[in-house]
């Protein structure tokens, strides 16, 4: 851990500023905890504090906290803070608010907020807005209220803005250790990514849980995640909120289908950070990671008593990146002798209720599901709410499979409340996962088995001036083209100068308004033009001046690529279904700047338009590396103009079997 952080989150010295009933609870809580350190209370009157002698100021102190709870007003926090750092303590809790995020109620908030960040220095601070921290394998914490931590060995680390969500986290009653409960707050000067780098250098921290709002400085996530991978610790996150900075320019069609959200799931994807959706999963996916860590593989493998179970499980996954793969011949030998002729093998197994109560063969037969191809074996047990005793054979039999054949096992209820938390306690002793909820259980498989190495190469940073200027289409594809892109051979002309216009170019032409970002819905495209009718139509369209291009034949799919400046994630790079009903089909992936050529290629192969790509019905398929190139062209033009883009498209990119030729485009810059 940071030299900071560790000295504040596993304090050999507290100090606790403030008298009120806030300040009394981090005193009563860390005598609960069994907090072996010293506690010294700040209170400039009382003579005690819950018990301990109180000082009337830091000044007055045996030494340096290290670390402090202010529990005062704003103002007299930037105070504190400031003799504290003064001092040389190690950190603080800033819980007061009033600050940034009171901004609607008091413009001074920010100010304020700025002179905590100055008044701190070098040392660390938590907030200001937030509760603090809980540690509880050392049973040290600043935390002004209750929580439901209890001392463990080892555990999961989980952090979050929201200090009510922090607590309620810590109620979890599903057998989860938790090791660590750290809020945020308003993130004023060390933020989560910097948090959690912290926590990764306490050993006995098995997997990182982020609850997150908003990212902040994107090269700490980079380094988080580098060093996460390093040290062999997962990070999953629930990612909430939806800011609206990538919708800002609505110019082009990847505005609009680019918005935040795409950008924060484009960077956790290339931080191969795992996303969940819901509080009860990301709970669970912790729970899976510190008992068996990340999982080999999408294969999972179902044993039940009943064929409704067993169907229910292989419906909900329908659809999701796990499956279920058909039996070896070895699991077939094994089950087989385990459960006699009348059971029909299959995965997902009903394995009827002939073995139950013998625990020798039912961990025979649930060991028999176990094996090569299978990276979680999950018994779907449900414990009774009024009698359990004769459900404690399958319990053994679950602990006698992980510790016999080492694979990664669980035992699932289909419904949360019917996993009773002594029998979780049991199974997480034995390292078998207890999971609450059948479809929490596959959310967290899923988020298990997609958990891999974040990409090495760093994110290119935009610029965050304006950038208001619009290109025509011929300078934007004249801008593109000088960075590797193809495009059709054309000329601008005025109404005056349409002889002119086509000398030299090949016939038909496609003829296009200039000055309108979307030309299609002004009638301003028009397609398949001879020679001879180019003065009429130009003057049909209307505009001062037209583009006249060549046209392209032999067209196997068209496509949509697109950047848009994101100050929250970068720039989203948005590759989908092109052409006219783009915005109607919806059919994008996105990734962020610079995307590695196998990255844009999985990403096509995600498209529905896909088979379109790869020829469809024994037509021709288009040529890959013609697209990727053009892919590269943006992003080279992206790349040489960070500081001023805001954004650039192509659609359509037109695909042929041969080539890929941009037929419109679009730059938006400073």
């Amino acid at each position: 851990m940071s030299k900071g952080l560790s000295r504040m989150f596993q304090p050999r010295s507290i100090a606790v500023i403030g008298g009120g009933a806030w300040c009394r609870q981090v005193i009563v809580q860390c005598r609960r905890m069994g907090y072996g350190g010293a506690i010294w209370p700040v209170h400039p009157k009382a003579a005690e504090v819950e018990g301990y002698p109180a000082f009337a100021r830091l000044e007055d102190l045996p030494g340096a906290p290290d670390a402090a709870f202010i529990g005062i007003n704003r103002h007299a926090t930037v105070e504190a803070v400031a003799l504290l750092s003064a001092m040389g303590a190690g950190g603080a809790v800033c819980f007061a608010s009033g600050f940034s995020e009171a901004l609607a109620e008091d413009e001074t908030g920010s100010e304020l907020q700025a002179a905590l960040v100055a008044a701190a220095g070098d040392m660390p601070i938590l907030g200001p807005n937030c509760y603090g921290f809980v540690n509880a394998l050392d049973g040290a914490l600043l935390w002004p209220d209750q929580h439901g931590c209890s001392r463990v060995e080892r555990g999961v680390a989980i952090l979050t803005q929201s200090s009510n969500i922090a607590i309620n986290l810590t109620m979890q009653q599903r057998g989860l250790p938790i090791a660590y409960v750290v809020t945020c707050g308003n993130m004023a000067q060390t933020g989560q990514a910097r948090i959690a780098m912290g926590l990764l250098d306490d050993p006995r921290v098995t997997a990182i849980g982020l609850h997150i709002e908003g990212f902040g400085d994107l090269r700490d996530w980079e380094a988080l995640a580098a060093k996460a991978d390093a040290r062999g610790v997962p990070l999953v996150a629930l990612k909430v909120g939806a800011s609206e900075q990538a919708r800002q320019a609505t110019v082009s069609h990847t505005a609009s289908l680019a918005g935040s959200d795409a950008g924060a799931q484009a960077l956790l994807d290339r931080l191969g950070i795992p996303r969940l959706r819901a509080l009860p999963d990301l709970l669970e996916t912790l729970k899976l990671l510190h008992c068996c860590g990340p999982l080999a593989g999408r294969g999972i493998a179902s044993i039940s008593c009943s064929g409704g179970e067993a169907s229910l499980i292989a419906d909900m996954a329908e659809g999701g990146g796990l499956r279920f793969p058909p039996l070896s011949g070895d699991q077939r030998l094994r089950l087989r002798a385990a459960l006699g002729p009348m059971v029909a093998l299959s995965n997902p197994l009903d394995y009827h209720t002939y073995i139950w109560r013998d625990t020798d063969a039912m961990a025979a037969a649930w060991s028999g599901m176990t094996g090569e191809g299978i990276a979680l074996t999950v018994s779907i047990v449900d414990y009774p709410v009024t009698d359990a005793s004769d459900w404690a054979c399958a319990t053994q039999a679950a602990l006698r499979v992980r510790a016999e054949t080492g694979a990664p096992f669980a035992v699932v209820a289909t419904l949360p409340e019917l996993m009773p938390p002594d029998v979780a306690a049991e199974l997480m002793a034995g390292g078998v996962v207890p999971l609450m909820g059948l479809r929490e259980a596959l959310a967290a498989a899923e988020a298990a088995a997609s958990l891999r190495a974040p990409d090495p190469v760093p994110l290119c940073l935009p610029g965050l001036g304006a950038a208001e200027r619009l290109l025509d289409e011929g300078a934007a594809k004249a801008a593109l083209a000088a960075h590797g892109l193809t495009v059709p051979r054309n000329r601008t002309a005025r109404a005056d100068g349409m002889a002119q216009a086509v000398d030299g170019l090949r016939g038909p032409f496609a003829v296009k308004g200039v000055g309108l970002a979307h030309k299609s819905d002004h009638g301003a495209v028009r397609l398949g033009v001879a020679a001879a009718d180019i003065a009429r139509v130009a003057s049909e369209i209307g505009t001062p001046e037209v583009l006249v291009e060549e046209m392209v034949s032999d067209t196997v799919a068209e496509l949509l690529v697109g950047v848009v400046r994101d100050p929250a994630h970068g720039f989203v790079l948005t590759l989908g279904a092109g052409g006219v009903l783009t915005e109607l089909m919806r059919d994008t992936v996105s990734l962020l700047v610079p995307a590695a050529p196998e990255a844009i290629r999985a990403g096509l192969e995600q498209l529905r338009i896909a088979p379109l790509l790869a020829g469809y019905r024994g037509k021709p398929g288009a040529d890959m590396d013609a697209i990727l190139e053009a892919v590269a062209a943006v992003q080279d033009y992206v790349l040489a103009h960070a500081d001023t883009l805001g954004e650039v498209e192509i659609n359509p990119l037109l695909a042929t079997p041969d080539r890929a030729v941009a037929v419109d485009a679009l730059i938006r810059k400073g």
